[in-house]
């Protein structure tokens, strides 16, 4: 079972991240999502002796294996490393891994980066890799990451610098997701030495990245400090601060006064201040999240009717969500994978469905499906004010067509149980999520509707889509595993166990005094802190 539950709070921070974006202070304002999102920021100029980063929440821990949401991993990314690096423009690159040869379908072999050193002084092994990546096959850790690892058989040491992963079936996408959490590598010795306090505002990260942990004060803050000892190019930045600051409106505030020099997840609501306030530039940039409704029933609720499905999505409005709660900056979309998934293929990406709204048509459907007055139950949280909205328009949508529809607000822990917990999810038809691919191919999306896959939530089961998911997921050559996936696309579009509603654009915002961080989503994994300094 897989307990990669890095969506189940991500979902709660729908209000943070689906933001419009522009230009702050004369800068560079970023278009809708596929059309020409910046690139990247401006090289630094000098050097700076630190800098000050906002985030919504307090990470819970730092221990990579349960690093599953944006402020564990937006901290984790500059500390730790992977054996892959996944660069800012989404691609994949040799990380603590200097090479990385498939030599069979079902073998995998690393050679491990020599005179890599954790920031205790000690030099990385593959001792220290084999032990990393084995704590997501120990039942006892609970790794949110192991649905990666249910194809592999073994992770031994085959030489001094050589680590080797053997597999039960051959597993396309395991080499790719080396560059996010799954792939990190800590010291061995660190982990028996800390024990369960490993990742703890208690205990510490040896780790080999830019950054290694300084002072974590609970509730407040956690600083970074510049590792002097890395291997690859020193951080420009002496130390980062993250501020842990839940009220958007505060952490505007901090933006707009320079007590924060930069944060991502922009919300909507504090782009119009920023803009006005001249003090540094708001960036859109590539990112691999979309908004969607979960169909968590679909073996008796009136959702199990395909026909039934099929009318709800014609009769949302994504534009009105996108005008109204999602930002200028995302648009509506009707398939669940972003469309950046598929930048590293272009060749093979399919054409999407246009979302137009069809009321009549959507009537008729439900007709058919005999499901008039049928209730359809959406679990919605107060957590954030976009949440009632969405809600509240997918209950109109339903009411307009003859479903009746009920909003059930809940808790947010109860919210976050509907990821985890198949019994919180009696009784709910349907629930919002905002999922994040963690590694640049839309079949880690589609693969997610195979049979018995954990993050299937509704139960969604088709023999010809289970045969075809075996099929990509076997296929190394990367454009013909996407010609696969468009098949799988094409289904999950027509048959909808989610209900797609936009696509997103990742947000982030740069004060005057700094620059060099990178716009896309590529934070989550990649050490970005590194690359900010002086912008002038």
């Amino acid at each position: 079972m897989s307990l990669r539950l890095r969506t189940a709070l991500a979902v709660l921070t729908l209000a943070v991240t689906a933001a419009a974006c522009g230009g702050g202070g004369g800068g560079t304002a970023a278009p809708p999502p596929g059309g020409g999102l910046s690139s990247g920021t401006p090289e630094p100029k000098g050097d700076i002796d630190a800098f000050t980063w906002v985030s919504y929440a307090e990470p819970p821990t730092l221990d990579y294996v349960h690093a599953f949401d944006y402020p564990q991993n937006m901290v984790l990314s500059n500390v730790c490393e992977s054996l892959m690096r996944w660069t800012p423009d989404l691609k994949e690159e040799p990380g603590l891994a200097e090479k990385a040869v498939q030599r069979d379908p079902k073998t995998l072999v690393y050679t491990i980066r020599k005179g890599v050193r954790f920031h205790s002084g000690a030099e990385m092994t593959a001792d220290d890799v084999v032990a990393s990546l084995n704590r997501h096959l120990d039942e006892k850790v609970g790794s949110y990451w192991v649905s990666s690892f249910r194809n592999v058989e073994s992770i031994t040491k085959t030489g001094p610098r050589e680590v080797t992963v053997r597999f039960k079936r051959p597993d396309a996408l395991f080499a790719l997701e080396m560059g996010a959490s799954p792939g990190t590598v800590v010291s061995a010795a660190s982990l028996k030495a800390q024990g369960k306090s490993f990742g703890t505002a208690d205990g510490r990260l040896d780790c080999t990245g830019p950054f290694k942990l300084g002072a974590w004060t609970k509730g407040q803050s956690i600083q970074l400090d510049r590792f002097d000892g890395y291997w690859g190019d020193k951080a420009r930045s002496g130390k980062v601060t993250f501020r842990f600051v839940p009220d958007s409106a505060a952490r505007t505030n901090a933006l707009v006064t320079g007590e924060a020099d930069g944060g991502y997840l922009i919300p909507a609501a504090s782009i119009a201040p920023l803009r006005a306030s001249g003090a540094g530039t708001v960036y859109g940039g590539p990112n691999l999240t979309t908004a969607n409704l979960i169909v968590s029933d679909l073996n008796g609720g009136p959702l199990a009717d395909v026909k039934v499905r099929q009318a709800l999505s014609l009769a949302i409005d994504r534009e009105g969500l996108v005008k109204s709660v999602l930002g200028e900056f995302s648009a509506p979309a009707l398939v669940p994978a972003p469309v950046q998934a598929w930048r590293n293929v272009p060749e093979a990406r399919p054409a999407a469905p246009t979302a137009k709204r069809d009321l009549e048509a959507a009537k008729k459907l439900v007709a058919e499906a005999g499901a008039q007055g049928r209730k359809v139950v959406i679990a919605s949280s107060n957590v954030s004010p976009e949440f009632p909205v969405i809600s509240n328009a997918v209950q109109a949508a339903a009411k307009e067509i003859g479903l009746a529809a009920e909003v059930r607000t809940v808790a947010p822990d109860a919210f976050t149980a509907l990821f985890s917990d198949p019994e919180a999810r009696k009784g709910i038809d349907l629930f919002p999520t905002l999922w994040y691919l963690s590694a640049t191919d839309p079949l880690e999306l589609y693969g997610l509707f195979e049979t018995g896959q954990f993050e299937n939530y509704g139960g969604f089961s088709d023999p010809a889509y289970d045969k075809l998911v075996d099929a990509a997921g076997a296929e190394f050559d990367r454009v013909k595993r996407a010609h696969l996936t468009a098949k799988l696309q094409e289904t999950v579009a027509t048959r909808l166990p989610w209900i797609p509603l936009a696509d997103l654009d990742n947000v982030m915002f740069l004060g005057k005094r700094i620059t060099g961080a990178p716009t896309s989503i590529s934070y989550l994994y990649y050490p970005w802190a590194a690359d900010v300094g002086a912008a002038g």
